[in-house]
């Protein structure tokens, strides 16, 4: 650190996602100084923001409008070039908001740099100009996660995507094939497929949503086979060759090699902590088997100025997980301590397929093999009133209710609507609000919420 003024501040904040820009603005209105250090200035305000929830559900809803109009090919692209603009100018708005939502105060200050540990309280920062040197009482982590690869030939071919890079691309692929089965690669093969894209999915497994409720995951196959997505199971991915103007997805399929042709390849196998370059072990923060920093309740790390919030710690990767993280370190910074990880509830989830498909709490599997009996409530979606005015009368509603208690255990949501209904059905079970209230409370109609009603008078088990 010799060499370079020492800059001091109250807290640094090592990334600037949903967690770091609501750490940064809740430390600034409490006056303290605050230095926030991205490394991307394409990335103000997280993943979600930039390449991720805002952008990609701004596409499924271009999609879906788009597959209402129909009509040639050739119009379809047209339609997905335009709506890949407009997603553009979506973002870079928002990237915009959130930037000035810390830039603009007088005590906080926004580095451009990559950021690593001396020790607990100092920072060395890369930065385009040269090194700067910081130190601060508090710190906190919030680097994301990044696309996990396999590791084969092939996977560095211009024409082989992560999610964050397939939504840049401005020309649509005729054939896509799509890596990985889990919630990121069937909602692109969804939003691809409404827009006129041929989609053929390579799953590593025999089936899809492994874990989750074999009716409701067996609902979604079906819609998305419907639709002319094809899906491959116990597909071993081989190598990746380019060939003229395609890529070769190359894939031992029960025992036999396959290729699969396509104009772009995505793999969606998961993500990992990003924790590349941070020095964790200088500051005395340790990780755990997944690569993520290990925390406690409150998000402290094994250093004791140090949080770390979202997910670089390796937990639920939801942007709503990550500012409920921020919520929970600012509780124990700025407040009593009493919000934790272990008092936050239910937790509801929503991958954007066609329809939505959300879910909460345990599924009857689960529900049974935690020792409940159970009440299993069900109802098609072709029985909505509101889903046949939406023109989408697909999926169904599953829910897992405690025989004794009558107290809702989880609920399965592939419906319309279904990134909203879920949020009730998280609020019903947090308050513990027994299912024949949902049997007989009065909703407006027509609504997809009323379902409730009819859903709990069809017990099935």
């Amino acid at each position: 650190m010799k060499g370079h003024t020492m800059e001091q501040f109250d807290a640094a904040i090592i990334g600037f996602g949903t967690a770091g820009r609501a750490m940064g603005e809740a430390l600034s209105d409490a006056g303290q100084t605050i230095a926030v250090v991205e490394q991307s200035d394409t990335m103000y305000g997280g993943a979600c923001v930039n390449n991720a929830c805002i952008p990609t559900k701004a596409l499924v809803e271009s999609a879906r409008l788009s597959a209402a109009i129909g009509g040639p090919i050739t119009q379809r692209e047209e339609r997905y070039t335009a709506a890949v603009d407009d997603m553009n100018e979506l973002r870079t708005a928002s990237r915009e908001r959130n930037y000035h939502a810390l830039a603009d105060r007088s005590n906080v200050t926004v580095i451009d740099g990559r950021a690593s540990f001396v020790d607990a309280t100092h920072l060395t920062v890369a930065t385009a100009s040269g090194t700067r040197d910081i130190e601060a009482k508090r710190l906190f982590i919030d680097t994301g996660s990044l696309p996990s690869l396999p590791s084969i030939p092939g996977v560095d071919s211009p024409r082989v995507f992560v999610s964050s890079s397939m939504i840049d691309l401005r020309e649509l692929p005729r054939q896509l094939v799509i890596i990985g089965g889990g919630y990121v690669g069937l909602e692109f093969a969804s939003f691809y497929t409404d827009f006129g894209a041929q989609v053929t999915i390579l799953q590593h497994g025999s089936a899809i949503l492994e874990h989750e409720d074999p009716e409701t995951a067996e609902a979604v196959r079906k819609s998305l086979t419907d639709r002319g997505v094809t899906i491959v199971y116990n597909a071993e991915v081989q190598r990746i060759d380019d060939e003229h103007d395609q890529v070769l997805v190359f894939a031992q399929v029960d025992g036999k090699e396959k290729r699969y042709p396509a104009h772009a390849a995505l793999v969606a196998i998961g993500r990992t902590p990003n924790t590349t370059g941070l020095n964790l072990a200088a500051a005395g923060i340790e990780q755990n088997e997944r690569g993520g920093i290990k925390v406690d309740d409150h998000l402290r790390t094994t250093a004791d100025n140090i949080w770390a919030m979202g997910d670089v710690t390796g937990g639920l990767q939801f942007t709503y997980i990550a500012y409920d993280d921020f919520r929970i370190a600012a509780s124990d910074v700025l407040g009593d301590g009493s919000r934790t990880t272990k008092n936050r509830g239910a937790i509801p989830y929503c991958t954007f397929v066609h329809p939505p498909f959300a879910r909460v709490g345990m599924t009857e599997d689960e529900a049974r093999a935690a020792g409940y009996t159970v009440d299993v409530y069900t109802l098609p979606a072709e029985n909505i009133s509101q889903a046949h005015i939406l023109q989408d009368p697909i999926g169904l509603m599953k829910a897992v209710v405690d025989a004794n208690s009558n107290v809702v255990l989880g609920m399965d949501l592939f419906c319309e609507d279904a990134q909203e209904l879920v949020n009730t059905v998280k609020l019903v079970m947090d308050a513990r609000i027994p299912a024949s209230v949902l049997q007989s409370a009065v909703f407006t109609h027509p609504s997809m919420t009323e379902a409730f009603n009819n859903l709990f008078a069809q017990r099935s088990k």
